[in-house]
């Protein structure tokens, strides 16, 4: 898929790795999408679930409109047992808002066709704020419990770099002080990470809203990133 994810990259500068992280997050590159009929999950829990009704019956709307948007037959899309759908796992307000036909054959397909996924999931981060060719987190040090506040100051960013220095946090002198950021520390087995999660970093969260989850899809990213440049390196040689 690297032409797709090249062009996906050129044209909204979220880098292949990132994308192809989120699509492994997901549904491990479409081997899991989920088996329930998509219809059916959102009426279930649009009349059967008081709690977030509201929500899931404005989904359901949002997929009957699709599904005739597309010439698709409401029966046969399955996905979650939320009704997100297809390799990207969007929910059919996403799918209205932010899919695209990235290979203009006319259609908007996130289940079958990668090119049309790939794009799709670019354009998601594009729309949410993706900054091309920018830095997404930076592990930190020095943290202590005299530096709660900052954490608990939430997942958006709002800390100046030059104030986590300036309260002795230690972080790459490559990010510009005049950056905003957030202070996210992640509970591990043997302690505590802490890092900056810079704009790029959050906007991964509004994929899914978890400081664990977005820090998942950059560590596959880099892993993914790393893998690719040893293996062309490799092939070169």
């Amino acid at each position: 898929n690297k032409t797709a994810l090249d062009r996906a990259y050129e044209k909204y500068g979220v880098p292949p790795e990132i994308i192809t992280a989120i699509i492994g997050v997901e549904t491990l590159y479409g081997a899991n999408t989920g088996g329930y009929r998509v219809l059916d999950a959102l009426a279930t829990l649009g009349f059967h679930y008081p709690p977030r009704a509201k929500f899931f019956r404005s989904e359901l709307s949002h997929f009957l409109r699709l599904t005739r948007e597309e010439n698709i037959d409401p029966l046969m899309p399955t996905g979650s047992y939320a009704g997100a759908m297809g390799k990207p796992q969007f929910i059919p307000s996403s799918f209205r808002a932010y899919s695209i036909d990235f290979d203009s054959d006319n259609k908007r397909d996130i289940w079958d066709n990668n090119v049309d996924i790939i794009g799709s999931v670019a354009n998601y981060f594009k729309r949410h704020g993706w900054l091309k060719d920018q830095a997404v987190t930076r592990k930190v040090e020095g943290v202590t419990s005299k530096h709660q506040s900052f954490i608990d100051a939430g997942m958006k960013p709002s800390l100046s770099i030059a104030d986590l220095r300036q309260a002795n946090i230690k972080i790459d002198s490559e990010i510009d002080s005049s950056q905003k950021a957030s202070l996210i520390d992640l509970e591990l087995n043997d302690g505590n990470e802490y890092w900056a999660g810079l704009k790029n970093f959050y906007v991964i969260t509004r994929y899914n809203h978890s400081n664990m989850y977005a820090m998942a899809v950059f560590q596959l990213s880099q892993a993914i990133k790393n893998n690719y440049q040893a293996t062309a390196t490799a092939t070169v040689k």
